[in-house]
């Protein structure tokens, strides 16, 4: 396999075969990974500063993992929620909802983060609609973010170009402006963008009429779509109360957040603002199985079966081998205080990116909470003005870092219009040195590409 010839064989190929030739340049091939570091066919090594796709929190090769998928896997592959039961589902549930804690008792599994998303909302289309709510069809997100790539998750996604090529096709909920903290929509303070962004909220339901709106979905930490942002602490406590005056359900999206904050979730930071229905993913199977997982409570669920029930599923919701996999997972974290150390190691590295930003003329924000943390670009740090879009910063500075030993990555969603970084998310098992060497290494490509762009005039 090593020798493969990946970039345009006359037949397969790899999966990047299909994405814009001009953001596939340079592309390593992968061949192993160790811990956090993963290693491409010239034997060169990269630490995973990006976790795979903010998702690989165990790093590589993690052999309590493995040996728990491979031990279920000879014991039961699989059988059909819809018909039978198997214990590796209720076991990996109950570690879940244990540590989710009250209001989280029920778990509902899917095969990863957009199909989630798609269940919580049909989840609760599905209570109203049970409970007489008929008329309760409207989802309400932030702009921008991000909620999935299904024709359903891309109509809740803030992305302003998304509308261009699928709004034919899917249903675009309505959006208000995400309270950014670095670039606030309303006032010159985060506390002011979050202030106006929740008044926005209310404004909304009222235009739209509150008997006709069922939830509002949010990240309480951005991902790439807004690159770790983290709303001010008001803006969390008003969406609470504004969700509860009207009626609203209050969605946490925590596909990516989940584990990586310093809490299991990141709504355990705000006990004012518990939502009514969190969404999980990625650290969840930590890339070692595809899983996702919607959490509500037992009121909630219990009343619905009793009702209508729920009764949507797919083939591979709860698989065997996967729930004892992730269960793997979340008892690796929990014996290792993972979680817990992401917000020890989370500060350090915070403040390393903050010592790149003092001394860069290019990094204008550094942003996140525990280890899911992002670097902002801009070509002026006095204006906060973002490079043009014929430069896509963060994308050379992804192909800058493969030469420096660094595995990052970029996608400029909504055309850099909210900004542009690098999001810094490495595995919850990194050290105190590797964190060192993660950021002395970012700090040379940022110089390099700083370098570039004085040569060019640009800077």
């Amino acid at each position: 396999m090593d020798s493969l010839n990946l970039e345009r064989p006359p037949r397969g190929g790899a999966q990047d075969l299909f994405y814009s030739k001009a953001n596939t340049r340079g592309l390593p091939t992968i061949v192993r990974g160790e811990g956090i570091y993963i290693f491409d066919d010239r034997g060169n090594r990269f630490i995973d500063v990006i976790s795979g796709a903010m998702a690989a929190s165990l790093g590589q090769g993690n052999e309590r993992v493995l040996k728990a998928m491979y031990e279920q896997g000879m014991k039961h592959t699989f059988s059909y929620v819809r018909v039978s039961r198997h214990l590796p589902n209720a076991a990996l549930t109950e570690r879940v909802s244990r540590l989710a804690g009250a209001g989280f008792e029920r778990v509902h599994l899917s095969s990863g983060g957009s199909e989630s998303v798609e269940m919580a909302i049909k989840f609760l289309r599905q209570y109203s609609y049970a409970k007489g709510n008929k008329d309760k069809t409207r989802i309400i997100t932030l702009m921008p973010s991000y909620h999935g790539g299904t024709l359903a998750t891309i109509g809740w996604t803030g992305d302003e170009d998304a509308a261009s090529v699928w709004g034919p096709m899917a249903v675009f909920g309505e959006k208000i402006p995400a309270p950014l903290s670095y670039r606030p929509p309303f006032g010159t303070t985060s506390e002011d963008g979050s202030r106006g962004a929740a008044a926005a909220l209310e404004a909304k339901i009222i235009e739209l009429g509150a008997e006709n709106v069922l939830a509002f979905m949010m990240e309480p930490i951005g991902g790439q779509s807004t690159g770790a942002n983290v709303p001010h602490p008001i803006f969390f406590s008003e969406v609470r109360r504004v969700c509860d005056k009207y009626g609203v359900f209050l969605v946490f999206d925590e596909i990516v957040s989940a584990c990586r904050s310093g809490k299991f979730l990141a709504a355990h930071h705000y006990p004012d603002c518990k939502p009514d229905v969190v969404i999980t993913a990625k650290g969840l199977g930590a890339t070692y199985t595809p899983i996702g997982a919607m959490m509500a409570s037992a009121e909630m669920v219990d009343e619905l079966a009793d009702l209508t029930g729920f009764n949507l599923s797919h083939t591979y919701n709860a698989n065997p081998i996967t729930c004892a996999g992730a269960a793997a997972v979340l008892d690796e974290m929990v014996d290792r205080d993972l979680i817990g150390n992401a917000a020890m190691l989370g500060e350090k590295l915070k403040a390393r990116l903050e010592g790149i930003k003092d001394n860069s003329p290019i990094v204008g924000d550094v942003r996140g909470q525990g280890l899911m943390l992002a670097v902002e670009y801009v070509r002026d740090k006095m204006s906060k003005e973002v490079f043009s879009g014929d430069i896509y910063a963060s994308d050379r500075i992804r192909q800058i870092g493969v030469e420096n030993g660094l595995m990052l990555y970029s996608r400029r969603q909504n055309g850099g219009r909210y900004g542009e970084w690098s999001v810094v998310c490495p595995p919850l098992i990194i050290t105190e040195d590797q964190i060192d060497d993660l950021a002395n290494r970012l700090e040379r490509t940022i110089a390099a590409f700083v370098d570039e762009m004085v040569r060019a005039k640009v800077l």
